[in-house]
C-alpha cells in the first residue's frame, strides 16, 4: 500500500487484522470539560490501549502485512518512546525480531518497557532524528524493514481503526480533537471520518514549542519545524509525515496549545477524569479547555492518545499545572531579620487560609542590608482569586513581592 491513501478497504482489512489482539478503549464523559465548552464532550481513553497508547494499532497493522521474505531480516524502529513500545509488542506478538533506536535521554520506563517487550535496544544520539538516522542505516545494513512512526499507509489504516471504533460507540460525534505530531493519528481519524461520516469535524493539536502543522498546512507541503521545546516528547515532530499530509490537507484544522495549557490538561484529567495520561496524550483535552476559537459541532470527542510517563516527569507536570491553574504561588519576600519577623509573614498566610508548601531563609542575598533577610515561599491557594487575596495581603501589610 506504500504511499497511496486509505481506502475504505484498507481500514475494513486493518479491523480484522486488529481484531483479535486490539482493547476497546472506552469513552467517557467529561462534566467539566462539557461544562466549560458549553457542550458535550467525552473522551476517548487510549491511554488504555495496550502499551499505553494508540500507536499498536498501526505497528502490528504495518508488520502484520509483511512477507515471509521481508519477516526474515526483522524489523527495526527509532522512537523516544510509544511507538518504540508498539512495534516491540506488536513483532513479538507476530514472532518478529525487532531492534529499535532511542535517543540517550530516553525516560528510564519507556526504555525498560520497551526492553520488556522484546525489542534490541539501541541508544543513540540526542533526538528521534538522530535515532531515526541509525534505524535507515540499520535497515540497509541488515535488510531489516523500517517500521516508520507515521510516513506509511498501512500505519495510518491501522490508526484509522480508532476512528471507526469511535463511530461505533459515540454516533452520534460531531467533532473529533486529536494529539498530533507525525500526523499518523490525525491522519488515521481524518480518513475514517471522510469515509463514514464526512459532517464530523476533525481538529489536531500541536505543542506549542513544536508545532510543524500550522506553517505546513498554509504552504500546502510538510515544512520543517524552526525549532522543538515541549515537555509533550509524544508530539514532537520536527516534519509532518507526507502520507499523513495528504490525507489532512484540506479536510482538517490543527491548532495549537501552550506548555501551561498541557499541564493544566494532564492535571484535569487525573484529578477529575481519574485518568493518567502523558503531556501528547492530555493535547486535545488543553485545547477544549483554553482555545475559545475551535468552533466545535457537538457533541465533541477528545482523544486521549497515551498514557506513558515518567513518574518524575509527573510530579513535575502536575507542580507546573498547579502554578498555572493559579493554585500555587511561589515568591521572594524580604523581611526584617528581627525575632518574629518570619512568623509575621506567615501569619498573613496562616490568615488567608492557605497552605504552606516550603519555606527557604536566606541571610546571604546580594541585596539585602545587614538587617534583612529573604525568604522563599511557596503556598498552596484554592485557584486564581484566592492567589490574588493573598498577594493583595502581603502588599497591604507592606512586603514588597517578588516571583
Amino acid at each position: 500500500m506504500g504511499n497511496a491513501l486509505v481506502t475504505a478497504a484498507d481500514i475494513t482489512g486493518a479491523e480484522k487484522v486488529l481484531e483479535p489482539v486490539m482493547r476497546r478503549t472506552p469513552v467517557v464523559a467529561s462534566r467539566i470539560l462539557s461544562d466549560l465548552t458549553g457542550g458535550e464532550v467525552r473522551l476517548k481513553c487510549e491511554n488504555l490501549q495496550r502499551t499505553g497508547s494508540f500507536k499498536p494499532r498501526g505497528a502490528y497493522n504495518r508488520i502484520a502485512r509483511l512477507s515471509d521474505v521481508e519477516r526474515r531480516n526483522g524489523v527495526v524502529a527509532a522512537s523516544a518512546g510509544n511507538h518504540a513500545q508498539g512495534v516491540a509488542w506488536a513483532a513479538t506478538e507476530l514472532g518478529i525480531a525487532s531492534t529499535v533506536f532511542m535517543p540517550t535521554g530516553v525516560s528510564l520506563p519507556k526504555l525498560v518497557a520497551t526492553k520488556a517487550y522484546g525489542a534490541d535496544v539501541q541508544l543513540v544520539g540526542q533526538t528521534v532524528d538522530d535515532a531515526l538516522v541509525h534505524a535507515r542505516e540499520f535497515a540497509d545494513r541488515t535488510g531489516a524493514v523500517l517500521i516508520h512512526p507515521f510516513d506509511h499507509a498501512d500505519i495510518v489504516a491501522g490508526q484509522a481503526t480508532l476512528g471507526t471504533e469511535l463511530l461505533g460507540q459515540m454516533p452520534d460525534v460531531g467533532t473529533v480533537v486529536v494529539p498530533t505530531g507525525g500526523g499518523g493519528l490525525l491522519a488515521g481519524v481524518a480518513a475514517a471520518m471522510q469515509l463514514y461520516r464526512p459532517s464530523v469535524r476533525v481538529i489536531g493539536v500541536q505543542a506549542e514549542g513544536a508545532a510543524a502543522w500550522p506553517a505546513s498546512l498554509a504552504a500546502g507541503h510538510p515544512v520543517a519545524a524552526a525549532s522543538m521545546s515541549t515537555m509533550a516528547d509524544g508530539i514532537a515532530v520536527g516534519l509532518p509525515g507526507s502520507v499523513p499530509f495528504q490525507h489532512v490537507v484540506d479536510r482538517v484544522d490543527v491548532v495549537t496549545v501552550t506548555e501551561d495549557a498541557l499541564s493544566r490538561a494532564l492535571l484535569m484529567c487525573i484529578e477529575r477524569a481519574k485518568l493518567i495520561v502523558e503531556p501528547a496524550g492530555a493535547a486535545a483535552v488543553a485545547a477544549l479547555m483554553t482555545r475559545d476559537d475551535l468552533e466545535l459541532d457537538g457533541p465533541v470527542c477528545a482523544i486521549l492518545s497515551g498514557g506513558n510517563i515518567d513518574p518524575l516527569l509527573l510530579t513535575h507536570v502536575i507542580t507546573h499545572g498547579l502554578r498555572a491553574a493559579g493554585r500555587y504561588l511561589a515568591v521572594r519576600v524580604t523581611i526584617s531579620d528581627r525575632p518574629g519577623g518570619l512568623l509575621d509573614l506567615l501569619g498573613v498566610v496562616k490568615g488567608l487560609g492557605a497552605s504552606v508548601v516550603d519555606v527557604v531563609h536566606s541571610r546571604t542575598g546580594g541585596q539585602l542590608g545587614l538587617e534583612e533577610v529573604e525568604v522563599s515561599l511557596t503556598v498552596e491557594t484554592r485557584g486564581p482569586e484566592h492567589r490574588q487575596e493573598l498577594l493583595d495581603a502581603f502588599a497591604h501589610a507592606g512586603y514588597t513581592v517578588r516571583s
